[in-house]
């Protein structure tokens, strides 16, 4: 029997999982999530329903999803490697366990990366997918899936830039810019020109809450955007990370040059450099169909939220 405000997250564990997972759970849900070891989550999110599982199983995904409404998708590969093997099948997974049972709504986080940025400043439903990374192509893949299995399998995608905010601590934000668990001495800017996008966590995650509870409101494929944060200079962020902590912090450039040259080895660089376009060109979400669906996009200010994640960092 499928519960209407019963969902299970895969990925709970990420950080945009456990965000909404907490957005929905103070809605009154009932959440189940879905790790490979839920040891920790059980800590971290105790009102979760966690079931033992690998989103790369697809029968231990639809035990997980029998009975639910909804399944967020927020898994990631591990390590964030093995794109090109795991991602689709992934996705694959989701898409046979929601319509297994009963048509579930498949919600899933979306990037940018789906899009040329040097050629779409402005980003809305219909702009033109044409990516120019690895991680772009595959991203495109799974919303063609998402799209393909509509109306039988109702989708909900909603594209936001970089995180920030309350357990955000694997983002550009928590590992580039500011340094974890100690005072901040310098403030390293990732962007490479104006236009950058972000998204404060808590926010995002509201939003995908309010738009789960009106399922009858939204297309069975729905693709929005969310605007959040846009730093039209290239310098909001980290003006902003100055007035938080009260003091003059001085800045430096990200060494994305060192990415590139790097790159050839593999790792961190290689990744890096795949997506330093979207650094150095604007790119902004167009809203518009969310404020319409929301009547307003959910909006910390942004001084309060700089200092809530520099708390949950600890770094100040």
């Amino acid at each position: 029997m499928t519960t209407r405000k019963t969902v299970l997250i895969v990925g709970a564990n990420g950080r945009i999982g456990g965000a909404v997972a907490k957005a929905l759970l103070q809605r009154g849900w009932q959440v189940r999530g879905l790790a490979r070891d839920p040891s920790a989550g059980r800590q971290a999110l105790p009102g979760i329903d966690w079931r033992t599982g690998d989103a790369m199983n697809a029968e231990q995904v639809s035990a997980a999803a029998d009975g639910v409404s909804a399944i967020v998708h927020a898994v990631n590969p591990a390590g964030y490697l093995n794109w090109e093997t795991l991602v689709l099948p992934m996705i694959d997974n989701t898409i046979a366990a929601a319509r297994a049972a009963g048509g579930a709504r498949v919600v899933l986080p979306g990037t940018i990366y789906n899009y040329d940025v040097a050629r779409t400043p402005l980003i809305g439903a219909e702009t033109p997918q044409e990516p120019r990374s690895r991680k772009g192509v595959i991203r495109v893949a799974m919303e063609q899936r998402l799209e393909a299995a509509a109306p039988e399998v109702p989708s909900l995608i909603l594209r936001a830039g970089d995180f920030f905010g309350p357990g955000a601590r694997s983002s550009w934000f928590s590992q580039a810019m500011v340094k974890p668990d100690q005072p901040v001495r310098k403030i390293v800017n990732v962007a490479r020109g104006p236009g950058h996008s972000w998204a404060y966590l808590p926010d995002l995650a509201e939003t995908f809450a309010s738009l789960m509870e009106a399922p009858e409101r939204l297309h069975s494929f729905e693709r929005l955007q969310f605007e959040g944060l846009y730093d039209e200079s290239g310098t909001v962020l980290a003006d902003g990370i100055r007035r938080a902590l009260g003091r003059d912090i001085p800045s430096g450039a990200f060494p994305w040059w060192m990415m590139q040259a790097l790159s050839p080895f593999g790792g961190f660089p290689k990744e890096a450099a795949d997506i330093a376009p979207y650094w150095r060109w604007p790119a902004r979400f167009d809203n518009r169909r969310l404020v319409e669906l929301l009547g307003s996009e959910p909006r910390t200010p942004l001084d309060q939220a700089l200092r809530a994640s520099l708390a949950s960092l600890g770094a100040t």
